[in-house]
């Protein structure tokens, strides 16, 4: 099946997804860690509404049956994230808000000092709000190849369907082409561009 079928994408430009403060603060009070999670409707609806009036669109809401799937990026040394993972991570960030729902899938081996790519993921999400019942890691894969085949493995044990990518701009050609051969479903797409700096004021890594 061609991915052109089944593939909608969801960059857009950076300026667009500058989220007033009013829609932040729907975020951090709905989100908070160790809060109870969320009914779907309440959430996507006040960011829905907040973001109609700014004029701004917002992610696709996907449900249990469709993963979010971050690829993960080197390390340094120390096993701190390099720049592009906390970008990557702050896409991924806004998609779980939208879509309550649906399992995270963060993926990436690749051990520095210790801790791999997907173990330094799941923790960033989690203390920014996303349940640890909905993280899963996939801690072996050192490629983007792996990261296909390692996440379908995932995904079939979960139960789940479809996918939602998130990784960068100039990857994602690569790592769409090895998630449909791995028999992946991708329904959307998400790279940093997509402009996560609403999100900066409670996630930034420096």
């Amino acid at each position: 099946m061609s991915w052109l079928f089944t593939h909608q994408t969801l960059r857009r430009g950076m300026t667009a997804f500058v989220l007033p403060a009013a829609l932040i603060g729907v975020v951090v009070a709905t989100s908070a860690p160790g809060a109870a999670a969320p009914a779907p409707d309440p959430l996507i609806g006040a960011a829905g509404s907040v973001a109609a009036m700014a004029g701004i669109e917002v992610p696709a809401t996907y449900g249990p049956e469709t993963a979010i799937v971050v690829l993960g990026y080197g390390l340094l040394p120390d096993g701190t994230m390099r720049a592009e993972l906390g970008n990557r991570l702050h896409a991924a960030l806004i998609q779980a808000y939208m879509s309550p729902a649906s399992p995270v899938i963060v993926t990436g081996g690749n051990p520095r000092n210790g801790v791999t790519e997907a173990q330094v993921m799941a923790d960033w999400l989690n203390i920014r709000g996303v349940a640890r019942h909905r993280l899963h890691a996939e801690t072996e894969a050192g490629s983007t190849v792996q990261n296909a085949e390692f996440s379908a493995r995932m995904m079939a044990a979960l139960g789940v369907t479809k996918a939602v990518l998130i990784t960068s701009a100039d990857h994602m050609r690569r790592a769409l082409d090895n998630f449909l051969a791995a028999g992946i479903p991708v329904v959307a797409t998400m790279t940093p561009d997509v402009a996560p700096l609403w999100a900066q004021p409670f996630g930034t890594e420096k």
